[in-house]
């Protein structure tokens, strides 16, 4: 039996794969996808075998990466809920389906890890909200969901409540942080900045920036008052800001895709 098995292997599917690889072999890892010329390529790629069926790939692992759309659950359900066992772990990164859907839908005998991890996951810098029942769990089963989502970036540990506004505060955002990203370059090739100079510095300074949040454990309001002299450039451009919405536009969006969330399933 693979040790990890994934049912779809999209972008997010294959970015955690790949981040798994720095932690297992290829043979501890197991897929399944709805293309065959996909399937043969990312086993040419990474090694990691690929099964005939999702429950053949079912069958075969023990934590079992449901990786595929909110709309092809039900399918996905269909094809493996009379395969999957309580021994077995079944982790969900799905939007909308609670940790009870899940289980439901998978015949009520399984125990089931809902997750929501984002896209920086493909280069190592991914945030993955994750909540299960932890009495349900062994440590050894905990400690290696811990090693299979620090993998390919970082994890909190949330109440399942929060789980819709997870996919507001990491899930959604990276979108608005490439646009964040292109509206500045845009901004400062208007100025006379190349094009791609002004991408490479303003993503260094979301890069940077976001950084000092982390590591410094300054609030982010202490840190944008640190940039904005008395008089100068910078508050003139938080102002333009301001006037703009900026702020109430994100929140706009977060309460957007959380409402989105919830009527997902």
């Amino acid at each position: 039996m693979a040790k990890i098995g994934f049912i779809g292997m999209g972008n997010m599917a294959t970015a955690i794969m790949k981040g798994l690889l720095k932690e297992f072999s290829p043979e501890d890892m197991i897929f399944s996808s709805a293309h065959e010329e996909k399937m043969e390529q990312v086993t040419r790629e990474t090694g990691v075998p690929h099964a005939g069926s999702n429950a053949e790939c079912a069958r075969q692992a023990k934590y079992l990466v449901l990786a595929v759309k909110p709309q092809v659950l039900p399918r996905v359900f269909g094809e493996i809920k009379d395969v999957v066992t309580k021994d077995q772990v079944i982790i969900s990164i799905a939007a909308g389906y609670t940790i009870s859907d899940l289980t439901e839908g998978l015949g009520g005998q399984v125990r089931v890890v809902r997750s929501m991890p984002n896209t920086p996951a493909m280069v190592g810098e991914g945030m993955t909200g994750v909540c299960y029942d932890e009495a349900l769990f062994t440590q050894e089963e905990k400690e290696l969901l811990h090693t299979l989502f620090t993998s390919f970036g970082k994890m909190e540990l949330v109440e399942e409540r929060l789980m819709d506004v997870v996919g507001s505060a990491s899930g959604c955002s990276p979108a608005y942080v490439y646009m964040f990203i292109e509206a500045l370059a845009d901004g400062c090739v208007k100025n006379g900045l190349p094009r791609q100079m002004a991408y490479r510095m303003a993503a260094q300074a979301v890069l940077g920036s976001a950084k000092m949040v982390l590591e410094t454990g300054k609030h982010p309001g202490e840190l944008k008052d640190m940039v904005c002299s008395p008089g100068g450039t910078t508050i003139e451009g938080v102002a333009a800001l301001e006037e703009g919405g900026f702020r109430s536009s994100i929140i706009k969006a977060c309460d957007a895709n959380y409402e989105k969330n919830k009527r997902l399933k």
